[in-house]
């Protein structure tokens, strides 16, 4: 597989006040946002991380949203079941 076909992301619990979790997806990233985005990241704290298949990747982003819209109402969700959950998308 291409690098071109795959979009690298990760899943962070930020660091500040909120502790939300967020995704970020890495290899869309402008010019712009991509300095702030990757230090938000790193000062976050590591949950999930990998590689979705580009041609599917509108299907895979919307699991990664249910995901994180359960992390942040307090469930809890073991980085198995996220695996499990992207099995068909991951690169």
């Amino acid at each position: 597989m291409l690098e071109s076909d795959k979009i690298m992301f990760e899943i962070y619990k930020e660091g500040a006040y909120g502790e939300r979790y967020h995704v970020v997806y890495f290899t869309e990233l402008d010019d712009h946002d991509k300095d702030k985005e990757i230090d938000r990241a790193l000062a976050g704290e590591h949950f999930y991380d990998g590689f979705i298949r580009n041609d599917q990747s509108e299907e895979a982003k919307e699991i990664l949203e249910s995901v994180l819209q359960r992390l942040n109402e307090g469930d809890v969700v073991e980085t198995s079941e996220v695996s499990h959950l992207l099995a068909n998308y991951l690169a």
